[in-house]
């Protein structure tokens, strides 16, 4: 259920988020830009009803979305693509994970957690680098275990350690990502990847 983002403009702003010359000002330009294509294409498949207007010149009959939107991203890094979804969305709303990885184990750990009421949602979770996947599955059985019954995730980079981790528990979850990635290191970071996504993010 892994779908890239197939777009020349995405190729570009991927490039200059892996290049290790890029500033954070920059960085955070462009973690913007490529949110938007994520959460557009994210979000082809949210339902719309009917809804009745008055144009300028006649009667419309137009369509308006039907299902309220949660995003819920992974705290640090998953917040330099929330303020696409807010832009874009008028009644999103937002939860926040906080999971920690421990760089000697990889494994993330649950600090923090503050959810809406998810069920009846079409919820997206916000992880901008998929790698091992141990952040996501934690992420994901926590929302499901708060009522969230359609989940899909939306990632900058993947890679394939991380696509295998998310459908082991749920091959019917869809992943949006940017790129998928050759593999991961010794060190369970993406290659070629970007490096940390948060540093480079916030500039630490």
């Amino acid at each position: 259920m892994l779908h890239l983002l197939n777009h020349p403009l995405c190729s570009h702003i991927v490039t200059h988020l892996r290049d290790r010359t890029t500033n954070p000002v920059t960085f955070r330009t462009l973690t913007y830009q490529i949110s938007v294509m994520l959460a557009i294409e994210a979000t082809r498949q949210l339902p719309t009803r009917p809804s009745f207007i008055e144009t300028p010149l006649e009667s419309h009959e137009g369509r308006v979305l039907a299902q309220v939107l949660v995003i819920v991203p992974i705290l640090r890094a998953g917040i330099g693509m929330v303020q696409p979804f807010t832009d874009l969305f008028p009644d999103v709303q937002v939860g926040y994970v906080g999971l920690e990885r421990d760089h000697e184990t990889a494994i993330a750990r649950n600090y923090y957690s503050k959810l809406p009421s998810l069920e009846q949602k079409q919820v997206l979770l916000l992880d901008p680098m998929l790698a091992t996947g141990g952040s996501a599955v934690q992420a994901i059985q926590l929302l499901k275990a708060s009522g969230a019954q359609n989940c899909a995730i939306a990632c900058v980079v993947a890679a394939p350690e991380g696509v295998k981790a998310v459908e082991a528990i749920d091959e019917q979850i869809d992943i949006y990502a940017a790129a998928l990635d050759r593999e991961l290191n010794d060190k369970k970071y993406i290659l070629p990847g970007l490096g940390d996504f948060g540093d480079r993010l916030y500039g630490t």
